[in-house]
């Protein structure tokens, strides 16, 4: 038995971290592939729960020996998916989730045509921009990068098998889970 591999991207502050999280209380069982990355980790952030910070040398060896299934410069950071926890988790028929942005999801889309893209969308660009400016984690130049990038993530919406509007982050939860084909 094989798992399913599902890949979910969308624009910075789309709320992509709250709606795994909700999937994740309602279904532990969907294992969720932790990132490597290169940017600082954020208050309250830990080491190995929201990502593996990295330097970039650290990253770049990992590139060098293969080992990333994906990578990418997005807003100035280098994000990547360790590739053998994937293979592991799919193997032992365990669903398996990304949470990547659009480059990466691409380069996972060539590399393992099974994978399933989800594309999380905000209600209005108006309401990713209130998004991204409330939460405070960055200053005005950085917010400006993040929103430009997702004008380009948004018109790539199209190359997705599913898109999911998170209006509604338990609405959006339950429409993940559907598309993840979990077993309760």
């Amino acid at each position: 038995m094989s798992g399913r591999l599902t890949v979910l991207s969308g624009p910075s502050g789309v709320g992509k971290g709250s709606v795994i999280a909700a999937v994740r209380r309602r279904h532990p069982q969907v294992w969720l592939s932790v990132s490597v990355t290169t940017r600082q980790p954020r208050p309250g952030e830990q080491d190995g729960v929201e990502y593996h910070f990295v330097d970039q040398a650290e990253f770049d060896r990992m590139v060098e020996a293969g080992e990333l299934l994906e990578h990418a410069t997005y807003a100035g950071n280098a994000y990547g998916t360790p590739k053998k926890p994937v293979l592991d988790k799919i193997a032992a028929g365990v669903p398996a989730l990304l949470e990547i942005e659009l480059h990466g999801a691409r380069q996972v889309k060539a590399a393992m045509t099974e994978a399933h893209l989800v594309f999380l969308a905000p209600p209005s660009f108006e309401e990713l921009a209130r998004r991204l400016t409330g939460r405070g984690t960055e200053d005005r130049t950085r917010v400006r990068s993040r929103l430009d990038l997702a004008r380009i993530e948004l018109a790539a919406e199209s190359e997705f098998e599913a898109v999911i509007v998170n209006d509604d982050v338990e609405r959006a939860a339950d429409a993940l889970v559907a598309l993840l084909n979990v077993q309760a």
